[in-house]
Formats: structure tokens, C-alpha cells, sequence
């Protein structure tokens, strides 16, 4: 019984130091997989925190089994296309208050189906391309961007089914249309297609094209008639101005003569 009770308690800790082990290198294998400036820890997940790092750049070596993302308050003046695409468990992208200016066609490829939550406020975007947020399932929060309201922006927030409040949260600081500057972009939407302008003003340029080529033909024609009028107006004072010819006595009598 003494052996027995030996055992297991050599066991019992044979056990708990193997799972002291495990742990540690799960520890360590985080840590060492954690970005250079960036801070890692569990909870629901790899949670990976780079805020006020001083980026100025979305860090590559991201672990691919990161959940929680926060990227907020650095230098970061673009997002690259597939930047993102190994973090197929990524809930949570925080990329606020930074300088970002450029959003590639396909930075957000990999991750579109996954995210719960993306933050992008407090940036410098005027605009994106027209499909970077497609297939987006994220509530965005991309307010307070100096953006330009025309029709690409209005493609993109159509597209984003979910973030009718966002349309309602950005301020158009330019606009295809003047008057819509300084105003949501919402009122600015419900004002005018703004994906009808160009056609719009297309058509104009078009009439206003053919109305010129009109009145110049036009013009030419009465020109021309007026011209022509004047030409014969004159050759016909001119004729007119010619001394009429007499007949000569000779002339006479030989016309008497003959008849």
C-alpha cells in the first residue's frame, strides 16, 4: 500500500510538472511570436495590443491566431493589400487615430467574413476604392475623415448593408457638388445621386457642344446669303452705271435698206 501511494504521489507530480512545462513553452512560443513593440496576452483568444507603439507600419509577423487587433494612436499612413489575410480568427481591428491616407482595393482580403468590429476614425481618408469593403461584415466606424463625398463613396456605403448610422456620421469635407460641403454625407446622398452627376453633366457638355456647332452653321449660312446678296447688289449698281449704247446713222439706214 506504501508503494502504491508512492506512486501516485510520484505520479500526481510527474503531471503537474509536465503541464508547468507545456504551459511555459505555450508562453513562451506567444511571446516570442508576439510583434517587436506590440504587448500579448489570452483572453477569448490572442489578443495583441501595438498601441502608441510608434508604427508606421501594420506589423507582418501578426500571429495567425490573433483575435483582438489594436493598432490605434501610431503613424500608420496606409493599409496594404492582404496585410490581413492570414488572421482567419480576427474579431476586433482597431486602426484609429492614426495618419492613414490609402486603403488598397484588397486590404481587408482574408479577414471581410470574420471581423465583428472595425475601427478606422480619426485617419486622413478622402476616399477609397470602391471595393474595399466588400463582403465587409464589420460594423466600421470610419467618421471623422476629412472624405470627399461623390459617387464612389456612395458605392461603398451601399455596400456596407449593416452601417446606415456610419453614412449618417460622415461629414462630406468636399464634394463633387459645393453646396455639400461641410454637411453629412446622408443629406448630401438623399439631395442627389451623385453617380448621376457625371452623366448629367456629360449630357450638358453635349447639347451645349451641338447648340455651338448649330449656331456656327447657322451663322455661316446667313453669312454667306447676305454675302452673296451684297455681291449681286453691287454687280447690278454696276450695270446699271453703264452708259446705254446708241445706234449708229449708218446702222440705221442699212436696217431701212433691208427691210
Amino acid at each position: 500500500m506504501h508503494l502504491v501511494d508512492l506512486w501516485l504521489t510520484r505520479s500526481l507530480s510527474m503531471c503537474l510538472l509536465l503541464q508547468s512545462f507545456v504551459l511555459m513553452i505555450l508562453c513562451f512560443h506567444s511571446a516570442s511570436m508576439c510583434p517587436k513593440g506590440c504587448l500579448c496576452s489570452h483572453s477569448g483568444g490572442l489578443n495583441v495590443s501595438c498601441s502608441n507603439a510608434n508604427l508606421k507600419e501594420i506589423p507582418r509577423d501578426l500571429p495567425p491566431e490573433t483575435v483582438l487587433l489594436y493598432l490605434d494612436s501610431n503613424q500608420i499612413t496606409s493599409i496594404p493589400n492582404e496585410i490581413f489575410k492570414d488572421l482567419h480568427q480576427l474579431r476586433v481591428l482597431n486602426l484609429s487615430k492614426n495618419g492613414i491616407e490609402f486603403i488598397d482595393e484588397h486590404a481587408f482580403k482574408g479577414v471581410a467574413e470574420t471581423l465583428q468590429t472595425l475601427d478606422l476614425s480619426e485617419n486622413r481618408i478622402q476616399s477609397v476604392h470602391k471595393n474595399a469593403f466588400n463582403n465587409l461584415k464589420a460594423r466600421a466606424r470610419i467618421a471623422n475623415n476629412p472624405w470627399h463625398c461623390d459617387c464612389t463613396l456612395q458605392q461603398v456605403l451601399r455596400s456596407m448593408a449593416s452601417n446606415h448610422e456610419t453614412a449618417n456620421n460622415i461629414i462630406c469635407k468636399t464634394s463633387v457638388l459645393d453646396e455639400h460641403a461641410g454637411r453629412p454625407f446622408l443629406n448630401a446622398a438623399n439631395d442627389a445621386d451623385l453617380c448621376n452627376l457625371p452623366k448629367k453633366t456629360t449630357d450638358y457638355a453635349m447639347l451645349v457642344t451641338m447648340f455651338g456647332w448649330f449656331t456656327m452653321v447657322i451663322s455661316y449660312v446667313v453669312y454667306y446669303v447676305r454675302q452673296n446678296q451684297e455681291d449681286a447688289r453691287r454687280h447690278l449698281e454696276y450695270l446699271k452705271s453703264l452708259p446705254s449704247r446708241q445706234k449708229k446713222p449708218d446702222e440705221a439706214d442699212d436696217i431701212s435698206t433691208v427691210v
